[in-house]
Formats: structure tokens, C-alpha cells, sequence
């Protein structure tokens, strides 16, 4: 029920415009995190950014932010989730997703504090970042009355280790993979395989960028968070979807040593 296209914030300074075209343009999947600050050490700066610009555009949007490892006792998510949900502006999170594992604080209690987060109405979902498959598996043992929605993890054409064992996992047990830096931060552009998405890209009259989206859109329960500062860029990101690859390029890019 979510677009198979969103836009991520990390290190993102909030230029004007760029999250309201991706909500205009139907990619109303906006993830940020409680730490991600492109301007200094202040937290939740990238979420007031995206609570005014969600504001501004006044228009539907799933919401996904993220708590950071250190912030996973009990009482640390019940208030990290409040402020979240305050510098959002938003009603509810719709996804809300432990940024990454903790060393100390036991799943169960984090979990135990996310469900009553659910049954409190201040998120919808339940996710993860960074789980590997012993994680993950885990992370559903401690949830009792609500699904594991997803994990978000860095996937791309050039970054392909999910797919030994975490893909296959999420697939098998409808966990949704949410693929950041799924344009490789650039790499795409020079190097290793950017020979054969130019020669795929060309054949299908879609931009680089657009190839290495919908290679990662192809894949069963993938959804793709890129990042851009330039709103004129949106449109190209978002014209990932609406197409797909056929076997021969398919198995040109699936050649691609990663």
C-alpha cells in the first residue's frame, strides 16, 4: 500500500520544492531518521525539515523516520517517538523503524515499547534498518500483535550482499525491503558496470539512473528511497516506474559483477 518509488533525507539540506514534486508526482514516501542532520550535531533537523515541507504541500504522505540504537529502552522509544512524531507535524508515523541494532537493549523490550506505540495510535508500523536475518528473525519472535513491515537496507545494482540470504528472507516472510543509496551514491556514473547500464539505457531511452531503479524495482517486494536536492531531478527519479526491463537487458545488468 505504499509507492514503490520514495525519497530518502539523509544529508538532506531541505532545498524548496523537492519533497512536494515527489508527493505530486505520486512518491509519497518520505524517510527520515532522528539523527539525520545535514547541519551540525542538533538532532531531528532533517525531521522538522520534512514536518514543514509535508506542511507546505498539504497532501497525503506516508511518513517513515527511524530511532536511533542508543535511544531503545522502553521508555527512551515511548518519548523518542512522541518528539518524532512532534517535529513531523504528523498525526501518526506511519512507519517507524529501529535505525540500526543494539548491543545491550533486548528486542523484546524495544518491541514491547513499539506495540504500544501501535496500540496508542503515534505509529502504524512496525520496521527495522541494518537487521541481518538473525535480527530480523528475532525481531518477529518479539512482536506478538503486529507484523514486522520492513527492513531497510543498502541495496543497488553495485551493492548486491542483501541478496545471499536478507533478500530472501523479507521475500519469504513479507517483510518489504527498503533499499537505500539504491543509486550506489554515484558510482553508477564511472567504473565498474557503467559501461552496460549507458548500453541499457540508450536501448530503452531511460537515463542511467532510471535503469538502476527499475532493476531494483523488478525484484519482489523492493521499494527504492533515492535521494535528490534538485526538485528538477524528481521527475527523473520518479520515471523509474510505469516500465520494465526486458530478459536481455535484464541479464546484461544481472551480469554485472558486484
Amino acid at each position: 500500500m505504499v509507492p514503490k518509488i520514495g525519497f530518502g533525507t539523509a544529508r538532506y539540506r531541505g532545498n524548496p520544492g523537492v519533497l512536494g514534486r515527489a508527493i505530486q508526482l505520486g512518491a509519497n514516501l518520505i524517510d527520515t531518521a532522528e539523527s539525520y542532520n545535514a547541519f551540525g550535531n542538533e538532532p531531528g533537523v532533517a525531521e522538522r525539515i520534512v514536518g514543514r515541507e509535508l506542511k507546505a504541500v498539504a497532501r497525503p504522505a506516508f511518513v517513515a523516520t527511524k530511532i536511533s540504537a542508543n535511544n531503545l529502552r522502553y521508555d527512551d522509544v515511548i518519548e523518542h517517538a512522541y518528539a518524532s512524531r512532534e517535529r513531523l507535524q504528523v498525526e501518526t508515523i506511519n512507519l517507524y523503524q529501529i535505525h540500526s541494532p543494539s548491543l545491550t537493549v533486548p528486542l523484546t523490550e524495544t518491541m514491547r515499547a513499539m506495540e504500544q506505540l501501535v496500540d496508542d495510535g503515534v505509529i502504524q508500523h512496525v520496521g527495522v534498518s541494518n537487521f541481518n536475518v538473525e535480527l530480523m528473525e528475532s525481531a518477529r519472535r518479539a512482536l506478538i500483535s503486529y507484523p514486522l513491515a520492513s527492513n531497510q537496507l543498502e541495496y543497488s545494482m553495485l551493492h548486491r550482499a542483501i541478496e545471499a540470504d536478507a533478500l530472501p528472507y523479507c521475500q519469504a516472510h513479507d517483510i518489504t525491503v527498503i533499499a537505500y543509496a539504491p543509486l550506489a551514491l554515484g558510482q553508477f556514473q564511472s567504473g565498474r558496470g557503467s559501461d552496460v547500464i549507458s548500453q541499457v539505457a540508450t536501448s530503452t531511452g531511460k537515463t542511467a539512473a532510471q535503469v538502476m531503479l527499475r532493476w531494483l524495482l523488478d525484484h519482489e517486494r523492493v521499494i527504492v528511497i533515492p535521494k535528490t536536492e534538485r526538485p528538477e531531478r524528481v521527475a527523473e527519479l520518479c520515471g523509474a516506474s510505469g516500465w520494465t526491463l526486458d530478459p536481455h537487458d535484464r541479464t546484461m545488468l544481472d551480469a554485472i559483477n558486484p
